[in-house]
């Protein structure tokens, strides 16, 4: 069967980007948009890893945490300038689609599919890992409790985009609930000079115990992906943006509010903690915040905590199976994930790509079955990488937004990135470094993650592009225009109104 269609112009080419939001139901209400952006930066990264990352770096870790903090907020404002520009719950998916084309879109979707599935393995490890601090649960298998975890968040995520908004409202409400408690306690302790162990706390716990950097710099710089890793989930605020009530007035203030919370509950927390316990206190495995409180010998201050960081666990499980579903879409739409990703639910809910981010999540059981003490170690480092990759995505997009504005292309909404291009290429720059350090790294783990992400990684998305490559040119074609052969770059050439239109064979509907 064969259509006639007059060529594709800029209002077609448009709506063709907001159909891939359709179904959507735009049920996010102000709060919880805010509350997602404060709960993405406040996550297993921060609860869980500091610990381990305290004890081999030193106190001076809150420096690492400061300078990755600003590089995240520069991420975060490109990502709002390209949220402004469009909102979509495709994010940043569909952004490299719309200014670098198909080739990008896909290996971005699928890269962002992957980090949020490594993201899964390590919440669901870190939920068991939780569960055991209460000697209650000791027994029960480490790979059981990680799998009821997932079964439970994904059901959640089934129901409706309400049913999230809901508990990752609350879920950050307890996180910052949590995190104020721990900053007021500790500040009382501090300025009271009260001792914990027989310690006196304040600057003499650092003094006496090698001072901010007993091991040297090194540690520091190779807690580095780990650090990016407490950052990752900030992200999660663009996709929400599609879903939410005018997001052009809640973003910029969700956005801007990013750097004072880093600051206060990474920044703060960490120097308030170097402080209060010396860093040999701190192990892998056992939140900071819980050894703290488990220190004061208050009875049950210690299970509290955990209760809470267990809470923080389940809400980055909750956001990761919340934005894949809506990235595969995205990409199934497009041609780049298989079709039967596209299909909603009567809710509103993408829910073939949570269900296939649940499946691959499965792994994480298989690895806490069979290597529990290393699982959160292995999948983290991985995850880093994909988180990466995606924030890369962000910044190139609006590099190329700002070049567009500077030849008339497009425009630029009032709230950008700062100091625009050079904070942009400062950020690229900054996350190639990180990359470069894991693969120099002495930890086998990191330098494998970056091996693996180049032997297995790359070549499975060369070949998934050629494997998709036909779909996803049939799909680009009907909704650009003929470009040649290979239409898979942004500057596509656009025929004047005069020119004949085309005839096209209509893709086999799939």
């Amino acid at each position: 069967m064969t259509t006639v269609r007059p060529p594709a112009d800029a209002p077609a080419q448009a709506a063709a980007l907001e159909d891939e939001d359709s179904g959507y139901h735009k049920s996010l209400r102000p709060r919880q948009l805010q509350m997602i952006a404060i709960g993405g930066a406040i996550g297993t990264g921060l609860f869980l890893g500091a610990g381990g990352r305290l004890a081999s770096a030193g106190p001076g870790l809150f420096i690492v945490y400061a300078i990755c903090g600003v590089f995240v907020f520069f991420i975060l404002r490109a990502l709002g300038e390209l949220v402004l520009h469009r909102p979509s719950s495709g994010s940043f998916v569909s952004y490299a689609r719309e200014f670098y084309g198909e080739k990008l879109a896909f290996a971005v979707g699928w890269m962002y599919f992957f980090h949020w599935c490594m993201t899964g393995i390590v919440d669901i490890t870190a939920i068991a890992t939780y569960v055991h601090y209460w000697g209650a649960f000791e027994a029960i298998p480490q790979w059981l409790i990680a799998l009821v975890s997932l079964a439970v968040v994904v059901s959640i995520n089934l129901v409706s985009v309400k049913w999230f908004g809901e508990l990752e409202f609350w879920a950050a409400l307890i996180k910052v609930i949590a995190l104020v408690t721990f900053l007021i306690v500790g500040t009382v302790f501090l300025a009271g000079r009260f001792k914990i162990d027989g310690q006196v706390t304040g600057p003499s716990v650092i003094a006496d115990h090698g001072g901010l950097f007993p091991a040297g710099l090194l540690p520091l710089v190779l807690v580095t992906t780990g650090v990016v890793f407490a950052y990752a989930a900030v992200e999660l605020v663009g996709t929400a943006a599609g879903e939410a009530e005018n997001p052009e007035k809640i973003m910029p203030r969700a956005i801007n509010s990013v750097i004072a919370r880093i600051a206060l509950f990474y920044v703060g927390s960490l120097v308030l903690l170097a402080l209060l316990l010396p860093y040999t206190a701190f192990k892998n495995g056992e939140s900071p915040f819980v050894t703290f409180f488990s220190r004061l010998g208050v009875d049950g201050a210690g299970s509290v905590m955990n209760l809470v960081v267990l809470t923080a666990a389940f809400s980055s499980l909750n956001a990761g199976l919340y934005s894949t579903g809506r990235i595969l879409r995205s990409m199934s739409m497009n041609g780049s994930a298989p079709t039967i990703a596209a299909r909603m639910s009567r809710g509103g809910v993408p829910y073939v790509g949570i269900l296939a981010t649940g499946a691959v999540a499965l792994i994480g059981v298989g690895l806490n079955a069979v290597v529990p003490e290393q699982a959160f170690e292995i999948v983290l480092n991985m995850s880093a990488l994909g988180t990466i990759f995606a924030w890369t995505a962000i910044v190139v997009c609006q590099l190329q937004l700002w070049r567009w504005s500077r030849t008339g292309r497009a425009e630029r909404p009032s709230f950008r990135l700062i100091g625009a291009p050079y904070t942009s290429f400062a950020t690229l720059v900054f996350l190639a470094t990180v990359v470069v350090l894991m693969a120099c790294s002495d930890d086998h783990v990191q330098r494998g993650a970056v091996l693996a992400m180049v032997v297995i990684m790359a070549p499975a998305l060369v070949g998934g592009w050629f494997l998709a490559r036909k779909r996803v040119l049939q799909i680009a074609e009907i909704r650009q225009g003929i470009t040649g052969q290979f239409p898979v770059l942004a500057e596509r050439p656009r025929r004047e109104s005069g020119d004949p239109v085309v005839i096209l064979d209509k893709p086999d509907e799939e």
